[in-house]
């Protein structure tokens, strides 16, 4: 199911990073954005799914930019 949050962190060397949705926090991966560009910005709007994580940790997947409200 997807859900809505907005990217609160990210580190660009690093690939990682953090986005909230209703008072939960996902960590996803750059190779996750889905337009390819490995890179997003911090305050980004965003569509995403939960997935279960390697460390036993919910994550995002398939993280997908959102058009900023006008």
């Amino acid at each position: 199911m997807n859900q809505r949050g907005v990217v609160t962190a990210f580190d660009e060397r690093r690939g990682l990073g953090t986005i909230e949705s209703d008072g939960r926090a996902y960590a996803f991966h750059t190779t996750q954005i889905g337009d390819g560009t490995r890179a997003i910005r911090i305050g980004q709007a965003v569509d995403f799914v939960v997935v279960p994580g390697r460390r036993g940790d919910w994550e995002a997947a398939a993280v997908h930019k959102m058009e900023d409200a006008l």
